[in-house]
């Protein structure tokens, strides 16, 4: 399963690890956009695949931030 960002900013933090179990609604990364910081979640429970970005990288609205294996 593909988590994608539903807006655009900047990666404050990455909280999750690849290989970390995930319960539904763990966060994955906070998102930081207009001075507020955005969690991205898990949808489901599932294992954290890859991780497709970093801390301080500027990212776009539905740019790929996790696969998640359920």
């Amino acid at each position: 399963m593909q988590i994608k960002s539903e807006i655009a900013g900047s990666v404050w933090k990455v909280i999750a690890q690849e290989g970390a179990e995930l319960a539904a609604e763990d966060v994955i990364v906070i998102l930081e956009s207009m001075k507020m910081e955005i969690p991205i979640t898990a949808p489901k429970a599932g294992v954290c695949e890859k991780l497709h970005v970093r801390e301080g990288e500027m990212i776009g609205e539905g740019q790929l931030v996790a696969t998640l294996k359920l």
